[in-house]
């Protein structure tokens, strides 16, 4: 019999996880004083974990798998099926390595300067416009920026349609009904788009660069010497897509943080680049984006007295652990200024997961995202002054992912005089 920790001895608690969302597991270990319990979800045994040590132990590779622990209802609407978020063993490793090198700083740093390009490239549209909504600005501006950056042609009467797809996967993680059906026919339509590319990339119908993220996906091998299958290598390009445009919701979150907390707005004006990098974090830290990650244990282990068995369910709080008073002073304020004296712990700040992105299965993304949050924060606060209107900036912890309702409101917009 496993040692005693708290139990919500339920048939199943997926109905509460949905109403409760990102607070599901924080509210638990608040009221039970511990980073530990029990719980059903989605039918099955779930232990939930939150904190630094608890995700220590998540990314703990000979204790955990990622293999069969991603619902196929994420897998169909999310990464795609086998994606790299799925998969463990030596050719996730290969894999990793693959989106590593292209993600290293110099294209970090490609990716802002284009974003913040195409930020002021939209200036004489907003000024001649009544009002703009930055989320799906955003949205649009980091599609175009994303298939510039990896060689996929993206003719501009499709932009449109190709943006919200891919925002449409992401907010179909949490949902259920119509919004989750809605996510799964955006993948099966962006799959099938992508496929058509990288089959004509390997036909030489296209020109594609060297070295760029098409290309390297086109031409990947497995451990095995073999090429993808079309379909394979279109699921991990779109795994380098799709979250880049996801950006958009940080920033939007990121012009809230400008607006509720305006006192920083002058800090930012300065153009230092530190404290675009603590705000940036902060933002990141403070609001709502992935709520948890599901691992499955891959052989017998006791932690903190409990025994985990094999083939059990965990899920690491993420939202928790960024909102976690053992590690953070005061959690619930938003204090860019605490990342001045931060230890850069990998399993303290983890909106994209933790541990070391080169070894386990944190994101290799979050350095883009950093920078291109910089990069449109530099535009806010230096590029253009603008009026937030009254509108409904609330937002939803039920809901996940989540965002202000109005997608942020933007009007009179003019460009900064230089």
């Amino acid at each position: 019999m496993d040692n005693q920790i708290p139990n919500e001895r339920t048939i199943d608690d997926t109905a509460d996880l949905l109403k409760e969302g990102y607070l599901y597991i924080k509210n638990r270990t608040d009221e039970y004083q511990t980073n530990i319990f029990e719980t059903r979800v989605l039918g099955q045994k779930a232990i939930c974990i939150s904190g630094k040590e608890a995700g220590k132990l998540f990314y703990d590779r000979e204790k955990f798998k990622r293999s069969s622990a991603v619902p196929k209802r994420i897998q169909k609407s999310l990464f795609g099926e086998n994606a790299i978020q799925t998969i463990d063993g030596e050719e996730h490793s290969r894999r990793k390595l693959l989106f590593m090198s292209l993600m290293t700083p110099e294209h970090q740093k490609q990716l802002a300067d284009l974003a913040l390009a195409e930020w002021e490239a939209l200036i004489p549209r907003w000024e001649k416009s009544e009002k703009v909504v930055l989320f799906d600005e955003a949205k649009l501006l980091l599609c175009r920026v994303a298939c510039s950056w990896t060689g996929v042609p993206l003719e501009e009467q499709e932009a449109e349609k190709r943006a919200e797809d891919f925002i449409d996967m992401v907010y179909a993680f949490g949902a259920v009904g119509p919004r989750h059906w809605k996510g799964r026919l955006a993948r099966q339509n962006t799959e099938d788009w992508i496929e058509g590319i990288i089959k004509d990339t390997r036909a030489g119908k296209l020109q594609v660069k060297e070295g760029s993220a098409l290309s390297r996906m086109a031409h990947y091998r497995d451990s095995e010497g073999r090429e993808w299958e079309p379909r394979m290598a279109a699921i991990e390009l779109i795994n380098v897509l799709r979250p880049i445009t996801a950006i958009a919701t940080f920033i939007t979150f990121a012009a809230l943080a400008l607006h509720e907390h305006p006192g920083y707005k002058e800090k930012l004006r300065t153009q230092d680049e530190q404290q675009l990098d603590w705000f940036a974090r902060e933002v990141r830290r403070y609001y709502p984006f992935g709520p948890f990650l599901g691992a499955k244990v891959r052989k017998d282990f006791e932690w903190n007295a409990y025994k985990f068995k094999e083939g059990t369910l965990v899920l690491l709080d993420i939202y928790g652990t960024n909102h976690d008073p053992e590690i953070w002073d005061h959690p619930d304020a938003f204090r860019p200024e605490r990342f001045e004296d931060w230890n850069s712990s990998l399993f303290e700040l983890i909106p994209q997961g933790g541990s070391d992105p080169a070894k386990g299965h944190r994101c290799p993304g979050e350095g883009i995202t950093q920078e291109v949050i910089k990069a449109s924060l530099d535009f806010l606060c230096n590029k253009i002054d603008y009026r937030v209107p009254a509108q409904d900036l609330s937002f939803h912890m039920n809901k996940m992912p989540t965002l202000p309702e109005s997608g942020f409101i933007l009007t009179d917009i003019k460009r900064k005089p230089l």
